[in-house]
């Protein structure tokens, strides 16, 4: 059981942690330290291109975890439970931000070029700026749901 509960925290403590960082130490130092935001940009979309994957493994991990901890200790996997449900809705954010929402930042950053040469003005760029504030609202909503996850998780842990 040992086993299970550090499997839970572990990938709760990767993606929660992981999206921490992304957004408070990685995004806003690329940005300051690189020359060009088209060279920020590209270091950003990789990373968060990862994080993405990183969520998407850190939450199957703790669904399997947490539901054979469940079934260990209650008898019963609880599917439904709060916390599942909490991380299926993660999931599933993180999906339509690295399917939907990136995917057509890549396609909107490829028919621009170099980002830093498009006037603000211009449609494209207005688009991905609206798809930018997409992104940072369902990364925004996956860590909060992921704080929420691990409060919930911990107190069954006790």
């Amino acid at each position: 059981m040992a086993l299970f509960r550090f499997a839970m925290l572990l990938a709760l403590v990767v993606w929660i942690g992981g999206i921490i960082f992304f957004a408070f130490i990685l995004a806003p130092t690329v940005f300051s330290v690189l020359p060009t935001r088209h060279l920020a940009g590209q270091v950003v979309n990789r990373s968060l291109h990862l994080l993405h994957w990183t969520g998407i493994v850190s939450g199957i991990v703790f669904l399997a975890a947490s539901m054979s901890y469940s079934a260990t200790t209650l008898g019963s996997a609880h599917p439904a439970a709060l916390k599942h449900a909490l991380v299926y809705l993660m999931i599933a954010l993180t999906v339509i931000s690295l399917f939907v929402v990136s995917a057509k930042m890549d396609a909107l950053r490829t028919s621009m070029g170099i980002i830093d040469d498009v006037p603000p003005s211009d449609a494209r760029r207005i688009e991905f700026n609206r798809l930018h504030h997409w992104s940072t609202r369902l990364e925004g909503a996956v860590l909060l749901l992921g704080l929420a996850t691990l409060y919930l998780t911990a107190r069954q842990l006790q």
